[in-house]
């Protein structure tokens, strides 16, 4: 894999980037919309659900708790952070005020497909090898149909000719009470298989 610098696929100072998006809703209560980031031509992809708020802020993916545990898991599977592409299938923060705190929600089916028009340009860009959909959201966008993570988890699946592979959300990690070593371990593993598929071409 090649060990270029990180750099936006869509910066945001472009007319049409994801910060100037209209196709959904969320732009309005979001801060700014979080394009992907890593090398361009990254062999390895990575898609999660949506900004949460602390990329909101930061304009960054995966920078607040579910970005340090992925990190984590790229160290223990051997692979740079730089060395790879990561996004997101919605590219605003869908949020609910309690207080002031903003907790994260789930974006909507519809939401989803229409962001899907942004994760499908950042693949024609960087044309990874492999594409990893992490969590049940990233895996409806990238293979245009609902999946269930326990089925698919471990197999190489195809969507418009590349490689995908399926497997859990960090997040999921930071809400287990039991079995999170366990669990780690496993979402490492599945990061380590991507990433020999995606070495291979």
């Amino acid at each position: 894999m090649s060990s270029a610098e990180p750099i936006p696929v869509i910066p945001n100072q472009h007319p049409r980037s994801v910060d100037a998006c209209r196709r959904c809703d969320l732009w309005g209560p979001a801060t700014r919309g979080v394009p992907g980031e890593g090398p361009a031509h990254a062999p390895l992809m990575l898609v999660g659900e949506q900004p949460g708020s602390e990329e909101d802020q930061a304009g960054l993916p995966f920078v607040g708790p579910a970005g340090r545990m992925l990190d984590r898991a790229l160290e223990a599977a051997g692979i740079s952070r730089q060395e790879v592409f990561v996004t997101n299938a919605v590219k605003h923060f869908r949020f609910r005020l309690r207080g002031k705190r903003r907790i994260h929600q789930k974006p909507s089916i519809r939401q989803v497909e229409q962001c899907r028009w942004w994760l499908h340009k950042e693949m024609e860009k960087i044309e990874p090898a492999v594409v990893v959909a992490m969590g049940a959201t990233a895996a409806r966008s990238v293979l245009q149909k609902p999946v269930l993570i326990r089925e698919a988890r471990g197999q190489s699946l195809d969507a418009g000719g590349r490689v995908v592979r399926v497997t859990i959300h960090p997040s999921y990690l930071l809400r287990l009470r039991e079995n999170r070593e366990q669990e780690f371990e496993r979402f490492a593993e599945d990061l380590q298989q991507a990433a020999r598929l995606a070495r291979r071409g």
